[in-house]
C-alpha cells in the first residue's frame, strides 16, 4: 500500500508499425516503505478509431526496497492493458491497467494490480 507519492517515468520505442518497447522507472515513497523499480514492457498496439488506440504489453523488472530494517531487491513479471488518445499535436493521454506478479516475501510476493493515467511527450 502506498501511503505517499507514487509515479513512474518511462520512455517508449517503436519496433514496428504496431508494436514497441517501453522501459519504465518508478519510485513510492511512503510512510512505511521507500522503493524503485525498472519494468521493462512489449507492447502492442490496435487502432480503434482515429487518433484512439488501445494496447496490451508484457514484460518483467527488478527493484529495491527500504522498510527500515528489512530492505532488499525483488523482481516481478508484468502485464499492461490500456487506451491512449493520440492527439495531432505531439502529446498522448493513456489509461492503463498493469498487473503484476512480485517475487520477495518481505516486500511483494502477490498480485498487485496499478492503474495509471499517462501524459506523453512525443519526439
Amino acid at each position: 500500500d502506498n501511503d505517499g507519492f507514487g509515479g513512474e517515468v518511462s520512455y517508449q520505442r517503436h519496433l514496428g508499425e504496431n508494436n514497441r518497447l517501453e522501459v519504465d522507472l518508478g519510485w513510492r515513497d511512503s510512510n512505511d516503505v521507500d522503493a524503485f523499480k525498472l519494468v521493462g514492457l512489449y507492447q502492442w498496439v490496435m487502432p480503434l478509431d482515429g487518433n484512439f488506440n488501445w494496447f496490451v504489453g508484457a514484460g518483467a523488472g527488478i527493484g529495491s526496497f527500504d522498510a527500515g530494517e528489512n530492505d532488499g531487491t525483488f523482481a516481478l513479471v508484468a502485464g499492461d492493458i490500456g487506451i491512449e488518445y493520440n492527439f495531432d499535436i505531439p502529446l498522448i493521454l493513456s489509461l492503463d491497467m498493469r498487473p503484476e506478479l512480485g517475487f520477495n516475501d518481505k516486500y511483494s510476493d502477490d498480485l498487485d494490480l496499478d492503474i495509471a493515467l499517462g501524459i506523453r511527450y512525443q519526439f
